[in-house]
């Protein structure tokens, strides 16, 4: 038996099929907000990592014109001889 399509949906098939488009519009604002907060995440990143190198050239910098004064020589440990 072949079956005919309804002209007029039923009620339970407008209210899926409006779930469904429901559903696929939210999917596209948070696949769209995830890419907005990925790119905010890579910009800090940038951010941080531009700091992070500038701070190290300036220590090199700093310690290549300033270089650590050498350590002092240690003193000899005297041993303590004990009385038998």
């Amino acid at each position: 038996m072949a079956t005919r399509k309804q002209a007029d949906p039923s009620p339970e098939s407008l209210a899926r099929s409006h779930r469904q488009r429901l559903a696929a519009e939210e999917g596209v604002r948070a696949i769209a907000d995830v890419e907005r907060q990925a790119s905010a995440v890579r910009k800090n990143m940038d951010r941080l990592r531009a700091l992070r190198q500038a701070k190290e050239a300036d220590d090199a910098r700093e310690l290549a014109e300033n270089p650590p004064p050498p350590p002092k020589p240690k003193a000899a440990k005297r041993v303590k001889k004990v009385a038998e």
